[in-house]
């Protein structure tokens, strides 16, 4: 039996949505499970009708509407555009509202810091607690080795290390934030140029000894410099926020049966 089969009847005022209709809209509203698309698609149709029936009450016409592919709209489509043009304003994102965005999310105008990085890797599986020991002794041996012997680490990288950087002295190049498992990350940033880990790192991989190299500081990308897509990002988000607003005002006084949809009491917030 198929979700369309099981599903109530949706109607819009009264005036049913067939069953056929939600069919062919299910492709637009990929879902883990029939049930689920089934309810999306019809979710849509009902929203469109209803904004169709508000089109209708207003006397609005299909006007000519290009959408970003240089694509002319459909009637339907078009005069919903034309509805919420009309009935849905959201101010403009200034200057002032930008730049308290980008001093509150300035992590994501930032490059990260990254850090140049060495290791030897001891393979050994975490469920293998003998193996995994003599990995943790086998690293603690060759960080007192370096402790005594700085020069030797890529002499000893290439002839220890597990990983494939052995080859290039145990050197893995410039490392991010996010590039590495965590255990690795938290202690290769918190080491200084040129510091070798005073400690062996434990990871699902087996143990490391971690050097660090060369640390390249992140840098802050101007605010003048994003600005115009701080805005963009601002207006759009606001512009989502007051459609939704406003189909949920539509929805609290239209008839709408066999799916739910959100309801507000309120005015319209411009």
């Amino acid at each position: 039996m198929t979700a369309g089969q099981d599903a109530p009847t949706v109607a819009v005022n009264g005036t049913e949505i067939p069953a056929s209709v939600i069919a062919a809209e299910l492709q637009n509203h990929p879902a883990d499970n029939p049930q689920e698309a089934w309810a999306e698609a019809a979710r849509a149709l009902a929203v469109k009708t209803m904004l169709l029936a508000e089109a209708d009450r207003l006397a609005i016409e299909a006007p000519l509407i290009e959408d970003a592919k240089g694509r002319t709209l459909v009637p339907d489509d078009a005069r919903i555009e034309a509805l919420l043009e009309r009935e849905v304003s959201t101010p403009d994102a200034d200057s002032a509202v930008c730049r308290r965005y980008y001093d509150q999310h300035l992590d994501q105008f930032s490059s990260p810091a990254l850090v140049e990085a060495s290791h030897i890797l001891f393979a050994a599986p975490r469920d293998d607690e003998n193996r995994y020991a003599a990995a943790v002794q086998s690293a603690t041996d060759a960080i007192e080795e370096l402790t005594e012997h700085p020069g030797r680490f890529a002499a000893l990288a290439e002839t220890l290390s597990a990983c494939p950087s052995a080859k290039q002295g145990g050197n893995l190049g410039q490392i991010g934030p996010g590039q590495t498992v965590g255990e690795f990350e938290s202690f290769l940033f918190n080491l200084d140029a040129g510091q070798l880990c005073p400690v062996p790192v434990k990871t699902r991989f087996g143990v490391h000894v971690v050097q660090a190299g060369r640390k390249i500081s992140g840098e802050t990308i101007p605010f003048e410099a994003v600005q115009p897509k701080i805005a963009d990002y601002l207006e759009e988000a606001s512009w989502r926020r007051a459609v939704a607003q406003y189909i949920a005002i539509l929805a609290s006084r239209t008839e709408i049966e066999g799916v739910e949809l959100a309801r507000a009491d309120g005015p319209l917030v411009q």
